[in-house]
């Protein structure tokens, strides 16, 4: 009998190219380039106000939320350029789910906070929804925690329960490239793990990038880094490379002195 072919998944990439956002035209970062890896855990380290959360609205372009901003460069999610007017931008944050420093769940039901975006995105089965639900609330290990509290309001539950909810959340839509927002810095360090092992069980699914300013998480997960940086009060990137060059032999000084604590 013939081997079967083992399917492999394809996960998306996304490529930056010369990237620059201004607010009123004042630049908050210039001139990004670095590749973000599919299936990979891509980290941002840096000091705070060096562009890092910017960075992350850009590629999810949540950016264009903001008056009076404006973008320069190129994002290509797979090739496809993603700045462009006529890219369906509800469409595109389907695919690239974002979850934020803060938890922020909706303030009603658990239940509710899950099928309010299925509903939105035109999913109406209640069966399928229902299923959805207990699937994603498993993939982030709530379920056995939660799943009699379902029509409890969510914000009952404690800061890394509703930090997980967010995510399953975000997962609910099925994307494909997760943005994580420094997600464990308003959480206690048990709570913190726990979330910090869940992100890192999640890169076999999905393209991940996470800002932290936790130097020790962001080896522990991380597969790559960036190291993001001020120059005359404008973000720039000093270094982009493998986990291990970044933390064992960089190539920027900046980039070693940050690490080492001297800097930063």
């Amino acid at each position: 009998m013939s081997n079967l072919p083992i399917k492999t998944i394809i996960l998306p990439s996304l490529n930056i190219e010369n990237l620059s956002l201004f607010y009123d035209k004042k630049p908050a970062f210039k001139g990004i380039n670095m590749p973000i890896h599919g299936g990979k855990i891509t980290t941002l380290i840096g000091p705070s106000g060096c562009g890092k959360s910017s960075f992350l609205s850009c590629i999810n372009r949540l950016v264009d939320m903001i008056p009076n901003t404006h973008i320069e460069g190129d994002i290509r999610l797979d090739g496809l350029p993603i700045l462009g007017k006529k890219i369906d931008t509800l469409n595109l944050r389907r695919r690239i789910g974002t979850i934020f420093q803060k938890p922020n769940p909706f303030p009603f039901s658990i239940y509710k906070n899950l099928a309010f975006p299925l509903k939105e995105h035109g999913i109406k089965d209640k069966n399928k929804i229902e299923y959805l639900i207990e699937k994603n609330l498993k993939n982030v290990g709530l379920w056995q925690e939660i799943k009699d509290r379902l029509h409890q309001n969510a914000l009952s539950l404690s800061g890394g329960q509703k930090q997980r909810l967010c995510i399953a959340r975000a997962l609910i839509l099925e994307p494909q490239i997760l943005l994580f927002d420094e997600p464990c810095s308003a959480l206690d360090p048990i709570s913190s793990g726990v979330v910090e092992d869940l992100i890192a069980s999640l890169k076999d699914k999905y393209t991940v990038v996470i800002v932290t300013h936790n130097l020790a998480q962001a080896k522990r997960i991380g597969d790559y880094g960036a190291l993001f940086w001020t120059e005359n009060n404008i973000g720039t990137l000093a270094e982009f490379g493998t986990i291990e060059q970044i933390f064992n032999s960089p190539q920027s000084e900046i980039t070693s002195a940050y690490i080492q604590g001297i800097r930063g």
